[in-house]
């Protein structure tokens, strides 16, 4: 049976990966929403602002997509705004559709909705490992407002959903503010140039609680099978490598593959923000020396992102039990997450 994708966000960490994952000999034939083209072969890329509704149904004129995956979202300023615009995203794009005979709608969200958003990060402790059941927590939080359009439009259209919760991203993508893999790839390329020592730059509670990670081509079959199995219809998931490690351990692997040592932690937090605060001309420098892409340091590292998720001071994994029950059984060694990150963004000239 043919499947026509409609991917929002086409060239995100998410959305790219999930490209690379529905293949036509599959029965696949992939769209994507985007302000920029896909240079994934075989993808349509329809451009538009999705904020803007007018812009949304105007891209949308010709496309009858079986199935929809949401993997976009827009950083504001507070969450108010948050829940404003990436709340109109989802509908605009499903409004869009109505009519359509869509067949199942996917939504990427994250661990934010056990851990709430940037304004209140991790100002409470959920009990771990977080499970898809654990009731929403007080207050605002966008994620909970991009459900409930998708159960809102359901309801009204009649197609299936499934909501996807990742941990910390990890996988090859560039101008991504959730890629961890090229934001570290990026501070121990300086720290190996400069001589800079690698230092673990978060809290000592993630130094030493245990953790977990999601990569994204785990994410991507992930967001796949929940949308062509049908006893996955109707239920959110977490979606996560199935290995739980910690920071101490992972932090000189990550190192030695970039032929430096370690730095011993300090047991106080040094946020990559503030140690590459300067360091915009030490990259411009590095990219005309090692003939890299000519991409800006903010284009390639987001360093408040992954100082976002390494600075936490709560213990943070999930459980992944609803999925294996269901039959979805992958596991994805994290180590290899970030390594085979790092080989891809050195292939390609992003980092020496």
């Amino acid at each position: 049976m043919n499947k026509h994708a409609l991917i929002v966000g086409v060239t995100g960490i998410t959305g790219s990966n999930l490209a690379e994952n529905l293949p036509a000999e599959d029965g696949w034939t992939v769209s994507g929403l985007s302000r920029s083209r896909s240079p994934i072969a075989g993808v349509k890329t329809l451009i538009c602002d999705l904020v803007d509704a007018n812009s949304v149904r105007t891209a949308l004129t010709e496309a009858r997509p079986s199935h929809v995956f949401i993997t976009a979202w827009s950083r504001q300023e507070t969450e108010t705004k948050n829940c404003e615009v990436n709340g109109a995203i989802v509908r605009n794009v499903l409004d869009a559709l109505q009519g359509r005979g869509v067949e199942h709608v996917a939504l990427t969200t994250g661990t934010k909705h056990y851990l709430g958003p940037f304004e209140s990060y991790a100002k409470t402790q959920p009990e771990t490992p977080f499970r898809e059941e654990q009731e929403r927590l007080p207050g605002e939080n966008f994620y909970y407002v991009q459900e409930d359009e998708i159960f809102a439009a359901a309801a009204r259209d009649g197609f299936t959903w499934s909501i996807h919760r990742p941990h910390t991203l990890i996988g090859y993508a560039v101008g991504n503010a959730m890629n961890m893999a090229a934001t570290l790839a990026v501070y121990a390329s300086i720290c190996r140039e400069t001589g800079r020592p690698f230092v673990f730059p978060g809290s000592p509670e993630q130094w030493q609680a245990a953790t977990d990670v999601t990569d994204a081509r785990l994410l991507a079959k992930h967001l796949k099978w929940a949308a062509t199995t049908k006893s996955a219809a109707n239920l959110a998931f977490n979606v996560v490598n199935g290995e739980v490690f910690r920071w101490k351990w992972l932090w000189p692997r990550l190192a030695n593959y970039f032929g430096l040592e370690a730095a011993p932690y300090s047991g106080v937090p040094t946020p990559l923000e503030e140690q590459m605060g300067g360091a915009g001309p030490i990259w411009d420098e590095m990219v005309k020396k090692f003939d890299l892409q000519p991409n800006a340091l903010s284009r390639v590292a987001s360093f408040w992102h992954s100082d976002a998720d390494l600075g936490r001071q709560i213990e943070t994994f999930n459980d992944m039990g609803r999925s294996r029950k269901l039959g979805f059984l992958d596991y994805q060694d994290t180590t290899s997450s970030f390594t085979d990150a790092f080989d891809r963004l050195r292939a390609d000239r992003i980092i020496p």
